[in-house]
Parts: structure tokens; sequence; C-alpha cells
């Protein structure tokens, strides 16, 4: 066994090759397969140290039916097109959006 292959066995080993994964939220779901997912994440400002919230927001192919507001775990996929490199993996949270829009069409006594 060479050292590179060494190498490469002691880093499947301790989780290297992992997909990166982020939770955000479902900022855009307008497309048919495809949502916006914002991420929020804290950084610590250089002089002066305060706390500053900073968003991302990340392309994701959705075949779960994510809908607006919903809290998602996305991980990172092989590029799907041009801007889409992220892959719905689970649905956390329905969002606020969601379930106000299933009350609606439910509600009994509502007629039309």
């Amino acid at each position: 066994m060479s050292a590179n292959e060494k190498d490469a066995k002691d880093a499947k080993a301790a989780g290297a090759g992992r997909r990166n994964e982020q939770i955000g939220v479902v900022v855009s779901a307008k497309m048919q397969k495809s949502v916006v997912v914002a991420v929020v994440r804290l950084v610590q400002h250089a002089v002066y140290h305060k706390t500053i919230r900073r968003t991302s927001t990340f392309m994701a192919h959705d075949e779960k039916g994510a809908q607006k507001g919903d809290t998602v775990r996305i991980v990172e996929a092989r590029p799907l097109s041009k801007r889409k490199r992220w892959r719905v993996e689970e649905i956390l949270t329905r969002g606020a959006a969601a379930i106000e829009d299933t009350a609606e069409t439910t509600a009994p006594g509502a007629s039309r």
C-alpha cells in the first residue's frame, strides 16, 4: 500500500468526502423544481468585534415540494444547471405561508 492510498483511506475514515449541508429558509418557490434558499450565518467584525448576520442565497433542486417559508436542509450536489449546485434533502418545518394556504382551502363552511 502506497502512502497516497493510506492517506486516502485515513481521510475517508475521518469523515472527509461528506457533502456539505446547510439549513435555511425558502425565499422563492416560483419555479417548477427549484427553490431559492437563504442561509444565515454569524460572523464577527474584524475591527469592532460586533456579531453581524450575513445571508447567502442558494438555488436548490427540489423534488420534495418545498414552499415559501419552509425551513429546509440542503446538501451539495453535482452541477444541475448554470446556478444550481444544491438539492433539498428534507423539509424540516413548514412555513406559515404554507399553513395558511392549506387552511384556506380546507376551511369548513368556506364557500366560493
